[in-house]
């Protein structure tokens, strides 16, 4: 079983080389160099205790400045591993982002080894856009998206991109990039 610091290692790997190596995600590059990204494995072994250590990341996330911490990546390795599990637990993810608590400060995206679009083959590589090393939430701001999007033209146009990308890499290329499980 990887330890921790491993499991953030992927991740890191995955995040440099993928997500911003690709320009998968534009925004991603900007919070990684000024350090702003949270990196908390989950010892979570049932979707209960996963809502909790979620509850906790986003109060984290809400008492801390964003110039500290912007984003926070709830990595969790020991559950929601099948990926239907997973997609099921998104609706209530996003249930607990969308507390009074919260005051729509939050959204959530998500990441999973097995991430696979709807109307697409558990191969295709548009599903890459999301698959990363282990199961995870990225809690983001809604104020860092909102500021984010005002400052890319054509935001709207990024998942479009990002699929020719992927298409023009190929599979082949994308597993030589090294950014599976450590």
């Amino acid at each position: 079983m990887p330890t921790d610091t491993e499991i953030i290692d992927a991740t890191r790997t995955w995040l440099e080389k993928a997500v911003i190596g690709l320009n998968l995600c534009p925004f991603a590059k900007a919070v990684h160099v000024k350090q702003q990204i949270r990196y908390v494995v989950s010892a979570a072994t049932t979707p209960e205790a996963l809502l909790e250590d979620l509850l906790a990341e986003l109060r984290t996330l809400q008492d801390t400045d964003a110039e500290q911490t912007d984003t926070t990546l709830l990595i969790h390795p020991y559950v929601l591993g099948d990926f239907l599990d997973y997609n099921d637990f998104l609706d209530i993810a996003d249930a607990a982002a969308a507390e009074p608590e919260f005051d729509d400060a939050f959204q959530i995206a998500s990441f999973h080894p097995q991430y696979q679009f709807a109307d697409t083959a558990p191969g295709d590589i548009e599903n890459y856009t999301n698959r990363s090393p282990y199961p995870m939430l990225h809690l983001l701001r809604e104020a860092s998206v909102e500021r984010a999007v005002a400052a890319f033209p054509e935001a709207e146009q990024i998942f479009e991109k990002n699929m020719e990308t992927l298409n023009a890499l190929g599979l082949e290329r994308w597993n030589k990039l090294g950014v599976d499980k450590a």
